[in-house]
């Protein structure tokens, strides 16, 4: 019996990683656009397994699938799938955890390097016909300061290796990580507030989740530095951004790099202010990281439909 496949919504050229590994496989591939519940249920009717990069896979989706027997996610996070409604109709849940850990700390290394040297500033000044060093004063030197990492997963122990010749002190906030663990990889564990109080760089690599949704509010931006630089290439709702503008404005803090924003693509332009570098969510994107993600979460929900147990899975549908 040939399963059904669908790629829900995608920004790719086209599906041809996905049709090179599903080749020799008895099954269809079908791609929509597909971005609400109801749009996925509708155009999902049938499917057996559906590959997801930006849709909102919820429990009504599963109720209006009954046939669903995987979720693929294109990417890492998952806060646009509702992973217990899976489990509760048992379906694995399947993400590509580790494809772009190059990427996305080299991302977040790029933005915090132009926030402190005021890259983008000084290009727009010179394409304007302005030719002046001393614009961009205040700059501070790299080496040697503090670098607070808000979350400890691969991307920001990668980002503590690619850093290390900046000789800088490393603070990290993550409650479900051990200091062991933490001290092992040359950092030191402190709380929240400590963090803020004594970083200059603020990197936030925390998951979205309801207990992180706001987790850099006005409160812990009052409690930063005024030379903190905050960078994100996590989850656009981790920052409150209105409150990190009137921080920027105010001079209450330095700047932010932000590869992320609550809306994607934001409604209405953000702050147009020379202390803030963005970049449209683009950390997790190089050629090569792509298509691993691409061809391992299509591998893996081909895996589960062949009957095997998921490589990469988020939610436990044995537990339920």
């Amino acid at each position: 019996m040939t399963d059904t496949i669908v790629a829900t919504d995608y920004d790719f050229e086209d599906l041809s990683i996905e049709s090179a590994v599903l080749d020799d496989a008895d099954a269809e591939l079908r791609g929509e656009c597909a971005r609400t519940p109801e749009e996925v249920a509708e155009a999902a009717a049938g499917a057996d397994a559906l590959l997801v990069q930006y849709a909102d896979v919820t429990d009504e989706v599963f109720e209006a699938l009954p046939d669903l027997q995987a979720v693929g996610r294109y990417g890492i996070g998952v806060d646009s799938i509702d992973v217990d409604a899976a489990a509760k109709h048992g379906v694995p849940v399947v993400n590509v955890p580790d494809y772009c850990i190059e990427e996305v700390p080299t991302h977040t290394l790029a933005l915090l390097l132009a926030c402190v040297r005021k890259v983008p500033s000084y290009d727009r000044a010179i394409k304007g016909g302005e030719w002046d060093w001393t614009a961009g004063r205040p700059i501070r030197r790299l080496t040697g300061s503090t670098l607070g990492l808000v979350g400890f997963g691969k991307l920001p122990r990668r980002l503590i290796e690619l850093v290390e010749g900046f000789d800088l002190e490393v603070l990290v906030y993550d409650p479900y990580v051990d200091a062991a663990d933490i001290d092992a990889a040359g950092a030191e564990k402190v709380d929240l507030d400590a963090l803020l109080e004594r970083s200059r760089y603020v990197s936030v690599h925390a998951p979205l989740t309801d207990e992180t949704r706001n987790l850099i509010d006005a409160d812990a931006l009052d409690r930063m530095r005024e030379d903190a630089i905050v960078v994100n290439t996590a989850r656009g709702p981790l920052i409150d951004v209105d409150a990190l503008f009137e921080a920027v404005e105010a001079g209450d803090i330095a700047g932010a790099g932000l590869d992320v924003l609550p809306e994607e693509p934001p409604s209405d332009p953000p702050l147009d202010h020379d202390a803030i570098v963005y970049t449209p969510h683009v950390a997790f994107y190089s050629e090569e990281s792509e298509a691993t993600m691409r061809r391992t979460v299509t591998e893996d929900v081909l895996g589960i439909l062949r009957g095997e147990a998921p490589r990469n899975p988020v939610n436990d549908v044995n537990g339920v």
